[in-house]
């Protein structure tokens, strides 16, 4: 394996050499037709960053620039049957989720992941990006689903990490300033994850983007500058993804989390505008040349 130092100390994560095989990840996930969010995101991500990306598809969304204007779920059972064949055969070093969109679809996850040894008292660490409320803070699940997700997935989770307004879904708790910001994270880690990311992204109050990591006894801040665009569609699945690459890497949940928001800064830092609406975060830069400087922080 190499590794590849880029600009102002931001390093990526190793490659494997031609013909060897790489780190393998999973992301169980929504298709977003307009690839910006979603497994789309995801494994660019796993991709740009030199791991071979394994997908188990949870809907298939119709949905461009100017948002998401239907979807259809797939199967529980076919939901399940994706992950036991990767896992059973490719084998991973870490999964994360994203949109599960039903129930019946979470439970199936559950069953499954532990069936196949994944998750946070395993080997295979599990992110979970709990993909509930909209860019505009629009409810994405029904009460039902938002319960089985509190109840059964984020028991199973190394680390979940949610944004404020999902927070607020999923806690109750109106995330303002730093105190409040705690409060959520202790919330989260009483559903029974290991560790909580709460992100800062929406505390438009900060001139900082402030995220706090927690594991119930430590608390760590990770702030960094506030990237100026309108076009941070996928920025959540582009962190999570890159947590999870760095987590089947064997970093740590701290190194991991701090390297995925190094990498997601930099995909910000280069974001374009797409369709006649919201533009994505850009992992493309990795293919030309230096990080942003943005992405090293303050």
């Amino acid at each position: 394996m190499t590794s590849r130092p880029v600009a102002n100390g931001f390093e990526l994560l190793p490659v494997a050499a031609p013909g060897l095989t790489p780190v393998r990840v999973l992301t169980i996930a929504g298709s977003d037709s307009g690839g910006g969010a979603g497994i789309q995101a995801d494994m660019r991500t796993f991709a740009l960053l030199g791991l071979h990306g394994c997908v188990a598809v949870t809907a298939v969304t119709v949905q461009n620039s100017l948002g998401v204007s239907g979807f259809q779920e797939i199967a529980p059972e076919t939901v399940a049957a994706q992950i036991d064949s990767v896992a059973g055969d490719i084998g991973v070093g870490a999964t994360k989720t994203g949109m599960l969109a039903s129930a019946p679809i979470i439970d199936a996850i559950v069953d499954q992941c532990a069936r196949s040894g994944i998750g946070r008292d395993t080997p295979v660490p599990l992110v979970v990006d709990p993909v509930c409320a909209s860019m505009h803070g629009n409810q994405l699940l029904a009460d039902s689903a938002l319960d089985t997700l509190r109840h059964r997935l984020f028991p199973l989770a190394t680390l979940v990490t949610p944004n404020l307004d999902e927070v607020r879904l999923i806690t109750g708790i109106d995330v303002v300033d730093a105190a409040t910001q705690r409060d959520a994270a202790k919330a989260l880690l009483d559903l029974g994850p290991r560790w909580a990311l709460v992100k800062g992204g929406h505390l438009r109050s900060s001139a900082q983007s402030p995220d706090l990591l927690s594991d119930g006894e430590d608390f760590i801040e990770l702030s960094h500058e506030r990237i100026d665009t309108a076009h941070d569609h996928g920025a959540g699945d582009t962190l999570a993804a890159a947590i999870t690459c760095a987590l089947a890497h064997g970093f740590s949940v701290p190194d991991a989390v701090g390297f995925g928001k190094g990498w997601v800064t930099a995909c910000l830092a280069s974001a374009y505008p797409l369709g006649a609406g919201h533009g994505p975060v850009n992992p493309l830069w990795r293919v030309g040349g230096p990080v942003p400087d943005a992405a090293t922080g303050p």
